[in-house]
């Protein structure tokens, strides 16, 4: 799929440019244009040489590296694998003995507001104490452990210690349901669950240890022999004699010094599931070596990460964004970053401005779905304009998750920073494991919209199905031409899946991105434009189509058949959109809305509440052709509210077209 003429067009119209101020110019890491170019240049002349600079300037070794990049069993691609490391004591310990060892490391806001503020010293010794309660209930490296935690210290505690043993981690969401947390628990053949009694989110107390224990009930989790509970509140939980302990019991007695297990640079690091256009959702695997150098990196070249920045990424750590700039990108940077467990409308929308001037927040990254919201609050409301608060602290702002629109981007711009903060709109994926495309805060020019241009050592090309790289101005495929260290390393347990999906052999052994793109004629700047398969983008939460409607037809008493489609959306960007055919007829009114209700609320059970279709349509058939192949295009052009113009000559019953445009 490519971009609509219209979209293209309006990218390639876009022309307000901001340049970097000279004072970000002459202060940042990366000087310049002609600093950019001279990285990149760097990369072009020893592509092997560059990284291998960069892994041993950056990362400490337990075992230095001989070997950059095998690509013996492409696409299997392997970094530094003869080296071994580990990435907590990357995080931590190499921070012991110098300045950052007393710096904090984490600023805590609670739901309430209450703030709590670890040093990395008082860190590494909570990361070891927990690291080493896992290992005395007998876990170990190799072993996978499931992680269902509220954004707490302790959830960046449970991450870091698995990885101080050697141990996989897989971090599932706190909005994802049972059924989701079983299928992840299953698929990985997780040993262990850490979770927490309940989190808090807007003033609500929302259960995770009943998730996990409706999830383990569901069957195919024998191989749990432990489960973690942090004490969140005050309120109990249901606790099974023998498999459960709160942390406080697990971790009593045991020491703070606990000794980083070395892993190969290849050791799985954590598995982080992902959807896809198939229902099952994907296992994406990361390395240690390779990911945590680029989330290193990144830091310093994004961000421009400085000693005395004050770093906030709003990811949840349920997200890859919250693993690579909040569980170990700034950690390994050494700077200091908030962790904030509640929601931005909470006790008002002014809650995310005030937090800014009451941290000093000098580096500020969000996802532009919180922007919308926020624009739409702020215009409704004047108490939670960000003119109400003091933001002269930041210096830099981030978005992530989706492509901002120009709009947006304006009003984050002038009402945030003021006009003198750059954006830095950040292009990457789970699979990728860091940022691929964006400015460098103190020397790439800024389009509003356009995250711009590759980093040092990416080969982005927008090619068309066949893998022929299309002309600039056009629109078509984005694929990388080279392999980078942070990127996916299979799906886990199928490798064949992996193959299929990044590296399909219509695009000539490119990985294969999934979305589309346009790269400007003037300046080569990229933008993108949406996905090519069918994936939606929901508030830069990536739901798979199939997985929603293969939730709705699990609803076996009422539903016969469903398709889902995306259609873009204000606030969230794209919402979802449900076509259903009953087992009854279809119903008009009160009946609908009764029903679409139950629907929802089904989904939300099945899958988690951000997969909630925003718009269900009731119908007597899906548009088919006579294969019996449902016309999605046509659905699309539905939900969207546009009269459809393509052919539909193919089309086995023309006559539901009007039943659906009709039916809301």
């Amino acid at each position: 799929m490519s971009a609509s003429p219209s979209a293209i067009q309006s990218i390639l119209t876009e022309n307000r440019v901001f340049p970097p101020s000279q004072e970000m110019v002459k202060a940042a890491r990366v000087s310049g244009m002609e600093g950019y170019h001279a990285l990149c240049a760097e990369a072009d002349k020893d592509f092997e040489g560059f990284w291998a600079r960069l892994a041993r300037e950056h990362l400490v070794w337990s075992k230095p590296f001989t070997r950059t990049l095998d690509s013996s069993e492409a696409p299997f691609y392997k970094w530094f694998d003869d080296g071994e490391l580990n990435a907590s004591a990357n995080c931590l310990d190499r921070h012991m003995g110098t300045p950052v060892e007393h710096k904090t490391a984490i600023i805590f806001e609670a739901d309430d507001g209450s703030v709590t503020k670890v040093t990395y010293r008082e860190l590494l010794d909570r990361v070891s104490q927990f690291a080493n309660a896992l290992k005395a209930h007998g876990i170990q490296k190799g072993d996978r452990v499931l992680v269902y935690m509220p954004m707490t210290i302790e959830g960046v505690v449970a991450m870091q210690a698995c990885a101080r043993l050697g141990v996989t981690h897989s971090v599932v969401f706190g909005g994802f349901s049972a059924k989701s947390l079983q299928e992840r628990i299953v698929d990985a053949g997780a040993v262990a669950v850490i979770t927490a009694n309940y989190q808090m989110r807007g003033g609500k107390e929302m259960a995770l240890k009943a998730i996990v224990d409706d999830a383990i009930a569901m069957g195919g989790c024998e191989t749990i022999r432990n489960v973690f509970v942090y004490e969140r509140t005050s309120s109990a939980c249901p606790m099974t004699a023998g498999r459960d302990k709160t942390f406080a019991q697990a971790m009593a007695g045991q020491s703070t010094d606990c000794p980083p297990v070395p892993v190969n640079a290849e050791h799985p690091l954590y598995i982080l599931y992902t959807s896809g256009s198939t229902g099952k959702p994907k296992g994406v695997q990361h390395s240690t070596g390779g990911y945590l150098l680029q989330s290193k990196m990144t830091m310093l070249w994004s961000f421009d990460i400085q000693p005395d920045d004050v770093f906030w990424c709003t990811a949840d750590i349920g997200w890859v964004t919250g693993h690579t700039y909040v569980a170990y990108g700034p950690l390994a940077a050494g700077a200091t970053e908030i962790v904030f467990e509640g929601i931005p409308t909470y006790p008002d929308a002014g809650r995310f401005w005030q937090m800014i001037e009451r941290h000093k927040c000098t580096v500020f990254y969000t996802a532009p779905t919180a922007i919308r919201s926020l624009i739409k609050a702020a215009e409704s409301n004047e108490a939670a304009h960000p003119k109400q608060s003091d933001l002269s602290s930041l210096r830099i702002l981030g978005s992530v998750g989706e492509p901002i629109n120009p709009e947006a981007w304006m009003w984050y711009y002038r009402n945030v920073g003021n006009e003198h903060c750059p954006i830095i709109d950040t292009y990457w994926q789970t699979e990728t494991g860091s940022h691929m495309i964006n400015p460098l805060p103190g020397a790439t020019p800024l389009v509003p919209g356009s995250c711009a241009l590759p980093l040092p050592g990416i080969y982005p090309a927008i090619v068309d199905e066949t893998g022929n790289e299309m002309p600039d101005g056009t629109g078509g495929m984005l694929v990388y031409k080279k392999p980078w260290p942070s990127m996916i390393r299979t799906i886990w347990g199928d490798p064949e899946r992996f193959k299929k999906t990044y590296f399909p052999e219509e695009v000539k052994g490119y990985y294969l991105a999934g979305d589309g793109a346009v790269r400007a004629k003037d300046n080569g700047y990229i933008r993108v434009t949406g996905r090519i398969d069918d994936v939606l983008n929901v508030s830069g939460h990536r739901m798979g189509t199939m997985e929603i409607e293969s939730a709705l037809v699990a609803k076996t008493d009422l539903v016969a058949e469903a398709a889902v489609v995306g259609r873009p959306d204000d606030l969230t960007g794209e919402a979802i959109c449900a076509f259903v055919v009953l087992k009854r007829p279809v119903p008009v009114g009160d009946e609908a809305k009764q029903i679409a209700k139950e629907l929802r609320d089904w989904v939300a059970k099945e899958i988690g509440p951000i997969a909630k279709p925003k718009d269900i349509r009731f119908g007597e058939n899906l548009p088919k052709t006579r294969s019996g192949k449902i016309m999605r295009r046509l659905l699309r052009t539905l939900a969207k509210g546009e009269k459809i113009t393509q052919d539909t000559s193919t089309l086995e019953n023309p006559a539901i077209l009007d039943q659906l445009s009709q039916n809301n």
